[in-house]
């Protein structure tokens, strides 16, 4: 007899209640194909319920499919619905398969801390452009851009970057991954790009997937190795050289002109000039951007308000050279814009009332004390003896090289084991391309607190440690 805990409180019926609990018997197998079901009668006594419920039951479940009737004979389970060991099982979705594990101190490398995103004034400065712009609001924007954020972009590049650029050479699009998409359409998906090799996970996934070649171009101490870049065949080249992801490597203004030169001698060669994260730089000034040395007009710049406002914002820019413009508005032009107006008339506002630098001064305090917590919670701990750390002076995220005798699998392991994730540095590098330092690993800070160090750095302890 089929046993059943049906919940006379519950708000889903308990008609529905038992049609569910037969099916999910039926779908497992519990129940087999061909089966006789007990009548109504006697299953409405067993479990105590009415016979009233069993029929609407058993009629849903006849109406879907899953049993069959037979008259003066009773209901059977229908055999073609039956799921048995030999069926192989539906296939499970991603959220299904990946299992979602919470770290009590994540060091991820991707985010902010959006508690510190300008809420208050954002939304004064949205209310104020829906007064101000209500006509103009609901109607598409221009291709790269509305002109006033456009504006806006160039007056911030040249007072803070040390970049003069005209307005329309600005394409506002919804993030890098965008907006490198047109820039490969607009160079060409023929050529060869050299990409800095450690680097950004899914560049080189970005490029297969338009269709381009790419040639990983390892780095040393002072950049990506141009000696390589010549021999590469590439006539692009990607690079982060202001404060290289993940190593943290400036490329100094030597090594700088040596690309500058590499990319003049060429014809139809290009630098696409990653600029992610300029405005976090510690101990000294920013460090210049190589579009301002670029006196060929041979370098693409690329920025985005991911790190600096939030990545959900999804608003990011290019600035293309005057050589480009043309052959951009031929393959590209047609796009839309791919931000919303709202949100671009809102940013400019933001950008020209100060909001912005005074949000990027606060949060760049802010990363600064979480860094130095960081390091201080490290340093007083028994790690330091046997650590080794790089890439602190910028960014959001510094390098451990841990001496411990673990490599580095062993230390994101025993690490998640204590509760911290922690990312190898093995995962940044092209697969099969380049040797990575042994037992490296990166730790992002953006999104831990301050307070929460010490203990983090406890739990490491226990990890990393000899007992």
């Amino acid at each position: 007899m089929l046993t059943y805990h049906l919940d006379t409180g519950a708000k889903i019926p308990l008609y529905e209640q038992l049609y569910r609990a037969v099916r999910q018997d039926i779908m497992s197998g519990a129940l087999k194909g061909g089966e006789r079901l007990p009548s109504k009668r006697k299953l409405a006594a067993h479990l105590e319920i009415s016979q009233i419920t069993v029929e609407t039951a058993y009629s849903q479940l006849l109406a879907e499919g899953y049993i069959t009737s037979r008259p003066r004979s009773g209901y059977f389970v229908h055999g073609q619905v039956q799921r048995t060991a030999a069926v192989p099982p539906l296939r499970k979705t991603a959220k299904q398969i990946t299992s979602v594990i919470k770290y009590p101190y994540d060091f991820k490398t991707n985010i902010v801390d959006t508690a510190c995103f300008p809420f208050t004034l954002w939304a004064r400065l949205l209310r104020g452009q829906l007064t101000d712009r209500a006509d103009h609001l609901l109607e598409a924007a221009p291709p790269q851009g509305v002109m006033v954020l456009r504006e806006e972009i160039c007056r911030y590049l040249a007072e803070f970057r040390g970049i003069s650029a005209d307005p329309e050479q600005v394409v506002v699009g919804a993030g890098s991954e965008y907006l490198l998409n047109l820039m490969i359409q607009l160079l060409g998906r023929e050529n060869i790009y050299a990409l800095e090799n450690p680097g950004y996970p899914k560049l080189s996934r970005i490029f297969h997937a338009c269709g381009a070649r790419v040639a990983p171009v390892p780095l040393d101490l002072y950049g990506l190795r141009t000696d390589l870049l010549e021999q590469s065949g590439a006539n692009a080249v990607y690079l982060t050289p202001s404060h290289h992801f993940p190593l943290g490597v400036v490329m100094p203004a030597a090594r700088r002109l040596t690309v500058l030169q590499w990319a003049e001698e060429g014809q139809d060669r290009y630098i696409i000039e990653d600029d992610y994260d300029s405005e976090f730089r510690y101990s000294s000034r920013p460090i210049p951007a190589m579009k301002e040395m670029d006196h060929a007009d041979r370098v693409i710049y690329l920025n985005t308000f991911a790190k600096s406002l939030a990545p959900s914002l999804r608003i990011g820019y290019m600035v293309l050279p005057y050589s480009l413009l043309e052959q951009f508005y031929h393959r590209c032009g047609f796009y839309a814009s791919t931000v919303p107006s709202f949100e671009q008339y809102t940013l400019a506002k933001f950008l020209s009332t100060g909001g912005f630098e005074r949000h990027v001064s606060r949060i760049r305090n802010l990363y600064k004390a979480r860094r130095d917590s960081l390091l201080s919670a490290l340093a007083s701990s028994r790690l330091a003896s046997f650590l080794s750390i790089s890439g602190a002076e910028a960014g959001l995220h510094i390098l451990l090289t841990v001496k411990n005798g673990m490599d580095e699998a062993t230390l994101i392991q025993t690490a998640a084991e204590h509760g911290v994730r922690v990312y190898g540095l093995s995962d940044y590098y092209i697969a099969g391309q380049g040797a990575c330092p042994p037992s490296t690993v990166i730790l992002g800070y953006a999104g831990i607190q301050s307070a929460d160090f010490v203990n983090a750095a406890a739990c490491l302890e226990q990890a990393w440690c000899a007992k």
